[in-house]
């Protein structure tokens, strides 16, 4: 980039700082830097302005690339965030007297927006400890949906190719190392980018299938925890990347592992499994979970990689110990439930998965999945009938075990929340695990029967879960259900969930059953979760209204 022309843009900035410069009330203007444009907050509203770089993946060093790339970021961004992004205003006059949208000739271009409060951004709310399973769960949500309804790229097209893969993944080390002269962080990126290498020759075949099958569409490109805003108390995607369509035309699981990894970096595993969980189940994208690991660390780079531009050193190093540590953390280990409808299963599953940073399969959900429903699909189907015949039971239980058998060799625990009442299929868990080689855990979740008929009644009630569970369904369980032989019970952790503090406990005995001591527990090298009593209940809280700042 030219230093002439970075000057000239910091004049015309400057000089935008006066209300004269808005056809509306301003108020106090201020500004926001980030390595690729300026935001000016007046009123309002925010205008962005590309700077005029060439950074390699983004090149704005000319008028019209500034132009092309305000009206595909308006284009793009209102796929989520209509209601923020409004248009693209020329900057006209000199640039001693500019103005939004005046008369004269034109000398930048400038994203409107709609302003928003900085304080209901997720990152801001992680940064206040009041970010809920509620928040990832609803965001999981939208993801998917998203997902579901954008473009698609073409089987022979440029995008999404293993070569451009690769590529992306490589010019995160080239561009590191660029602007770095710092041994240790060189010497990582050495370590980094021969695992990138190794496992992306172990993948190759499975991105091109990928690609082929579909998975890779245009999606947001950037979603982190910062480029979420809570907009009438529901998640919102904006900031997409709009300047470099690679970076956009990506596989959906990479745009999912960039969410879940951004949760790992600030400490909140549970919340990015619980993410990741809550998304799959959505999209049954349980093949993407293969290469999960693999964009999850290309994702830390990534992160890494805008640190370095913006000279950030401590963040650089933050990011490449959560970039190291996916790369070597592995847990293997298959976890089942067993209880009847009402005993906490689903959610001791939650817990445990977050706990865990596991593959969560619901017998509910893709039950419903293999019939064409909707998890929260009302069946109409009667007491061991319809979906819950013997037949289509036996058929759930072997597609959760296919699903558990791919799953396994991912390095992630798997957790199976099921009823598992029957031996049969409890053994046929069992054997999977021992041919994987993977330990083997059966959560024995209980309650007295009171609470267990309280909860299927609340449940009948609400009916916002995939659970199709009745008072007739829980006697007929209780009725024909076959208990835990005595070499069932020595794999076996019993979780009374009516008892948050044995529940507490049943959590870490499984966890030490998996092979998993204290400290892998809290998460190595940038990984560490917060577990307090304080975060707790602040977590839970609800968000509180923020400073009043911008969207971009």
């Amino acid at each position: 980039m030219k230093a002439s022309a970075i000057v000239a843009h910091a004049r015309l900035v400057a000089a935008l700082r006066s209300p004269r410069c808005f056809a509306h009330p301003a108020g106090r203007i201020e500004t926001i830097e980030t390595h690729i444009s300026t935001v000016v907050l007046a009123g309002k509203f925010a205008y962005k302005i590309k700077k005029p770089v060439d950074l390699g993946f983004a090149d704005f060093s000319t008028l019209q690339k500034r132009r092309r790339a305000c009206e595909a970021e308006v284009r793009l961004n209102r796929r989520t965030a209509p209601g923020i992004y409004l248009g693209v205003v020329p900057v006209t006059g000199s640039r001693q007297r500019p103005a939004f949208g005046g008369e004269g000739r034109t000398i930048e271009y400038a994203v409107r927006m709609r302003r928003f409060p900085a304080g209901r951004t997720l990152y801001a709310l992680q940064r206040r400890g009041v970010l809920t399973l509620a928040h990832v769960e609803a965001l999981a949500a939208t993801v998917a949906a998203f997902h579901s309804r954008i473009a698609v790229a073409g089987r022979g097209g440029r995008f999404g190719s293993p070569a451009r893969i690769r590529k992306e993944a490589l010019d995160n080390f080239r561009q590191i190392g660029a602007v770095t002269r710092d041994r240790t962080v060189l010497r990582t990126l050495e370590r980094l980018r021969a695992w990138t290498d190794t496992e992306f020759a172990k993948l190759r075949p499975l991105l091109e299938k990928r690609r082929t099958g579909g998975y890779v569409r245009e999606c947001h490109g950037d979603l982190h925890l910062g480029n979420v805003t809570l907009i009438d108390g529901r998640p919102v995607p904006f900031d997409c990347i709009e300047f470099n369509a690679a970076l956009r035309w990506i596989d959906v699981i990479s745009e999912a592992a960039f969410t879940v990894m951004d949760l790992l970096a600030h400490g909140e595993r549970a919340l990015g499994f619980h993410f990741l969980n809550t998304y799959l189940e959505a999209t049954g994208d349980y093949e993407g979970v293969e290469v999960l690991r693999f964009y999850l660390v290309y994702r830390a780079l990534v992160r890494a990689k805008i640190a370095a531009i913006r000279a950030r050193r401590a963040e650089l190093k933050r990011y490449l110990s959560v970039a190291t540590t996916l790369a070597e953390e592995t847990r293997e280990g298959l976890v089942i439930l067993y209880g009847l409808s009402g005993s906490g299963k689903t959610t001791f599953a939650r817990s445990l998965g977050g706990s865990l940073g596991a593959i969560r399969l619901r017998s509910d959900v893709e039950r419903k999945r293999l019939h064409g429903l909707a998890a929260q699909a009302r069946s109409g189907s009667k007491v061991g009938a319809g979906l819950y015949a013997a037949q289509a039971t036996a058929a759930t239980y072997q597609r959760l075990a296919e699903l558990a058998g791919a799953l396994l060799p991912s390095g992630f625990p798997v957790i199976v929340d099921a009823a598992f009442l029957r031996r049969s299929y409890r053994d046929l868990f069992r054997k999977l695990a021992r041919s994987a080689g993977a330990r083997f855990v059966i959560a024995a979740c209980e309650a007295p029967l009171a609470e267990l008929r309280r909860r299927v009644r609340s449940s009948e009630r609400t009916s916002r879960d995939a659970s199709e569970a009745t008072l007739a369904v829980l006697e007929r369980q209780i009725a024909t259900r076959e208990a835990l032989t005595p070499a069932e019970r020595a794999a076996a952790v019993v979780c009374e969930t009516a008892d948050a503090r044995r529940q507490a406990a049943a959590l870490a005995q499984i966890e030490l059953r998996l092979g998993l001591s204290a400290s892998r527990r809290a998460g190595p090298r940038g990984l560490r979760r917060r577990g307090s009593a304080r975060a707790s209940a602040r977590r839970r809280s609800a968000p509180r209204t923020g400073t009043a700042r911008t969207g971009g």
